[in-house]
């Protein structure tokens, strides 16, 4: 038998009407009450889902980008601990150089020459060792963070040539039979110092520049998303007093549909 069947009286058919839109009133404060969230789709509220989703995605993006100068960061750390290392091994050839001057001795001489030699390939092993991921600073391999969701913002972090070769030190070839030799090798030896020292500030300043942007990045996530919650977010206190109040207008309104029943009910009393 279809509803339109039915024939109610106006106080029953009004009844009934409150009783369905509590009923959707509760329906809704749970929902609100279980996810957390007073606009769940954008049938609750376009402007604010929208705009929420929007935060959302461009902090996701961000994110995204904190990863990317993550790894960057431990690239610049990985070039540095290359070129912290190489500079010792460059002081350790200075002394070697500066002993064999200290000697007229051929086969002393040739000695410290093979030392030498040792050292310039520990130099551009450890060079060749410096990499992360792939990109090795120390060895001619440039590289890019990019800043922002668009990569509109970023930094190209410059590499250069750590090898022995790289830093132009000396080959000790002849044995540094000559003090001429060895004299050379000292200049090589200083010009390499001032140079790793000079790429050692380079990737401080880009390491400084990197982490402030980390930084940023994060305030910006937390600031994007804190503002995603403020449009969509539910307000837990008020929710919970509406569940309160809707059971008790729900429970009111059996009580209201009951009684305005009793005018058809009083008509059995006839009979």
């Amino acid at each position: 038998m279809a509803m339109s069947d039915v024939s109610l009286t106006a106080g029953m058919r009004s009844n009934l009407l409150q009783l369905q839109n509590t009923s959707k009133m509760i329906d809704r404060t749970q929902e609100r009450l279980s996810t957390g969230k007073k606009v769940n789709s954008a049938l609750d509220n376009p402007t604010n889902f929208f705009a929420a989703q929007a935060a959302n995605n461009r902090a996701a993006d961000f994110s995204t980008r904190k990863d990317g100068m993550g790894e960057a960061i431990q690239n610049v750390k990985a070039a540095d601990a290359g070129i912290t290392a190489i500079t010792a091994l460059v002081d350790a050839a200075k002394g070697i150089a500066e002993a064999a001057l200290g000697t007229t001795s051929t086969t002393d001489r040739a000695s410290f020459a093979t030392q030498f030699a040792t050292i310039q390939t520990q130099i551009t092993s450890l060079a060749s060792d410096s990499g992360y991921r792939g990109t090795n600073l120390l060895n001619g391999q440039n590289l890019t963070v990019n800043f922002n969701e668009d990569a509109s913002a970023s930094l190209t972090v410059n590499a250069f040539t750590a090898t022995a070769t790289g830093l132009t030190i000396n080959n000790a070839t002849n044995n540094w039979n000559g003090s001429a030799d060895i004299t050379a090798a000292q200049a090589n030896l200083k010009t390499a110092t001032d140079e790793l020292r000079k790429q050692s500030k380079n990737l401080a300043g880009n390491l400084n520049i990197i982490t402030t942007r980390q930084s940023f990045t994060d305030q910006m996530i937390s600031t994007l998303q804190t503002g995603s919650d403020n449009l969509t977010l539910a307000d837990m206190n008020n929710e919970g007093a509406n569940m309160l109040m809707l059971q008790t207008r729900q429970s009111l309104g059996t009580t209201a549909l009951s009684m305005s029943s009793q005018a058809a009910q009083s008509v059995l009393r006839l009979f």
